[in-house]
């Protein structure tokens, strides 16, 4: 029986490449064994096997069964996503009714379909989070499979712990929001700390944009004589990382803060700052007091050149004048959050780097269930 079974596969003509076959050795359904006796007809039934087909089974694209739509926040940078990726933007009609309630409709099926809604949580921070919130609810009552939220700027990052009695948590908040609403994952970019992510009950993917912005340095050629600066104590770990791939030296302000619109830089802890470039770094620019405040300490102290860089450019209430007087060269923003052309066009120095392609990939590996750490360094 075993030879026979051996000398039967050993005549089997091998199958190429995107071949298939049929196999009809199934015996009838009345000549199966009963009560552990076997029928003898069906043991010796010889294994007739079908000719292979000459041409292949039509393979489905990997990328045909993912959808990315975009909320009204940033569809400027949805749209260099899917020109990164190759794909559509989904269609979704997302308005408001008369009383200022946000209506949405997706306008195409997503049934069983991956998909990615692409909204920070920028200025009208609420508005934006609320459109995001039922947008995924639209999703997930039409059926799609995976729901991730492309966040590339986190919104109420900043209240992340109790510095003080009867204040809330609101991160986590958010995060518990945007959980219940149906998100099966999160994707963002630099949050403004990394313990956020335990507060979400889901999966998230943390993205960081020091790659993009080392490499724009990198290409300014500024040599081996300049001062990497954290703004304040809690950015040193991202300088340090700034400082692994670009060389330099590390500093360090102490700053101060009364109020939360209002903070004072005390002293500089570190390398030596005079006669050399100095680079400060942080995750985002809000009214820009902290960041223009570190510039000015870096004049004072004897820096050749100061050049200001962020992820986030928010530059809220009155951020464009403190910069426009700030003693820099150069500022570096990229466009996780929109910056409006009227603020583009008042800041003389402002340089706008794009992020489409780190999200693209990391989407696109998401997507794919690939490792997405590599686009975490």
């Amino acid at each position: 029986m075993k030879g026979r079974s051996l000398a039967r596969a050993a005549a089997t003509p091998p199958l190429l490449a995107g071949q298939s076959c049929v196999f009809s050795a199934i015996p009838p359904w009345n000549t199966l064994p009963v009560r552990g006796k076997m029928d003898a007809a069906a043991i010796q039934q010889p294994c007739r096997v079908v000719e292979p087909t000459a041409n292949p089974l039509p393979q489905l694209s990997p990328m045909n069964s993912m959808k990315l739509f975009s909320g009204r926040a940033h569809p400027a940078l949805a749209k260099k996503i899917c020109e990164y990726l190759g794909l559509p933007l989904g269609r979704a009609l997302v308005g408001n009714f008369p009383d200022g309630e946000i209506s949405c409709k997706i306008d195409e099926d997503v049934r069983g379909r991956d998909v990615f809604i692409l909204q920070p949580t920028c200025p009208p921070v609420n508005e934006s989070l609320m459109e995001l919130l039922i947008m995924i609810e639209s999703l997930k009552r039409a059926s799609a499979d995976r729901i991730t939220a492309v966040m590339p700027y986190f919104g109420y990052a900043r209240q992340d712990r109790k510095d003080e009695g009867r204040v809330p948590i609101t991160a986590k908040l958010v995060a518990n929001l945007i959980t219940r609403a149906g998100a099966d994952r999160v994707l963002t970019m630099d949050l403004h700390t990394a313990q956020i992510q335990g507060f979400f009950d889901i999966p998230v993917d943390h993205l960081y944009a020091a790659p993009v912005i080392d490499e724009h340095f990198k290409a300014m050629d500024l040599g081996d004589d300049f001062v990497v600066v954290s703004p304040d104590e809690g950015s040193i770990k991202r300088a340090l990382a700034h400082m692994a791939r670009l060389g330099g030296h590390l500093a360090i302000i102490d700053k101060r803060r009364s109020t939360a619109e209002k903070t004072k830089q005390a002293n500089v802890i570190g390398g030596q700052v005079e006669g050399r470039v100095a680079l400060i770094f942080d995750d985002m620019i809000s009214t820009a007091g902290s960041i223009c405040g570190a510039a000015e300490v870096m004049h004072q102290h004897g820096a050749k050149q100061v050049y200001l860089a962020a992820t986030h450019g928010l530059l809220v209430g009155a951020a464009v004048e403190k910069i426009q007087k700030a003693p820099i060269d150069g500022l570096i923003l990229t466009d996780t959050i929109p910056i409006p052309p009227e603020k583009e066009k008042e800041l003389a120095k402002l340089t706008v780097l794009g992020v489409a392609p780190l999200l693209g990939e990391a989407i696109k590996r998401i997507h794919r269930n690939e490792s997405v750490s590599r686009l975490f360094v």
